[in-house]
């Protein structure tokens, strides 16, 4: 059994996310963890002095309706009886909820969230500032999910031979040997005058965990026609390595998930070191 957290960023109920963690505990029984946060993070209204301590200065609260929250935390465990899940719900309202986060994401398997409500009342085009900052410091892997969508039922490998990207596959394996069967495609970014990167060894490891896996390069003459391809195809799952790090091919840069994750067209499954 997985520890998976639900997160919920206090006002909004995420029909999606919720949707998600019911399709996996029908996979494998899991315990989920709902998490409601404070309504916006209060660390980047905090000022600090030359020598990095907190400044003090004034910080009006936002307006947090108790009520909703408190609608939204019983929602969600009737919800879960429902479905017949065991599930935990944790309150984190202090006033650094990014930080709470990332503590709770150090004792879980894995995240859900929705890649659309995420404290949308702070930028409604995301990812925003808050999903950003999530996806650089979260201490398990997370899936990102759309509010509407097709259960996936294929997976897309994105690979570029990094540490980050080969770590990302593994995780998923890890967590997810349920899915050995599923149509799995592994594709990777053609640079000029590169071959494969470490096509032998990349293969050995995927083929133990991909009983349909297939490799695909994607050259500079159909980059343009992929990105449009990969929007359409909602029944694929994408699996990819650490959010706009520098060491990342342009394929799978920060830009190219960030488009997929504006688009809200794929369940994107992102980890990191």
């Amino acid at each position: 059994m997985k520890k998976v957290l639900l997160v919920f960023d206090g006002q909004h109920f995420s029909e999606g996310a919720f949707k998600m963690a019911n399709f996996l505990h029908e996979q494998e029984a899991i315990l989920v963890t709902g998490v409601f946060l404070q309504p916006i993070d209060y660390r980047d209204m905090v000022g600090y002095s030359s020598m990095g301590a907190v400044a003090p200065v004034s910080v009006t609260p936002y307006p947090t309706d108790e009520t909703v929250i408190t609608k939204n935390m019983a929602r969600f465990e009737e919800r879960c009886q429902h479905a017949g899940m065991e599930y935990r719900t944790h309150r984190d309202t202090d006033m650094f909820a990014l930080q709470e986060l990332q503590k709770e994401s150090r004792f879980a398997d894995l995240m859900i969230l929705s890649a659309e409500m995420f404290y949308e009342n702070i930028g409604k085009d995301q990812p925003n500032d808050y999903l950003k900052k999530i996806l650089r410091q979260t201490e398990c892997p997370i899936l990102l999910v759309p509010e509407n969508y097709s259960f996936p039922t294929k997976i897309l490998l994105a690979y570029d031979g990094k540490p980050d990207s080969v770590f990302a596959i593994k995780q998923f394996t890890y967590l997810f040997p349920q899915f050995y069967n599923w149509e799995t495609k592994l594709i990777t970014l053609e640079e000029e005058g590169d071959e494969f990167p470490h096509q032998d060894l990349i293969e050995e490891l995927a083929t133990k965990h991909f009983a349909n896996l297939t490799l695909e390069m994607i050259t500079d003459e159909t980059r343009k026609s992929f990105h449009t391809w990969i929007k359409s195809h909602k029944d694929y799952l994408l699996v990819s390595g650490a959010f706009g790090r520098s060491e990342l091919s342009n394929l799978f840069s920060k830009s190219f998930l960030s488009d997929i994750i504006t688009d809200h067209s794929l369940t994107v499954f992102v980890a990191h070191k």
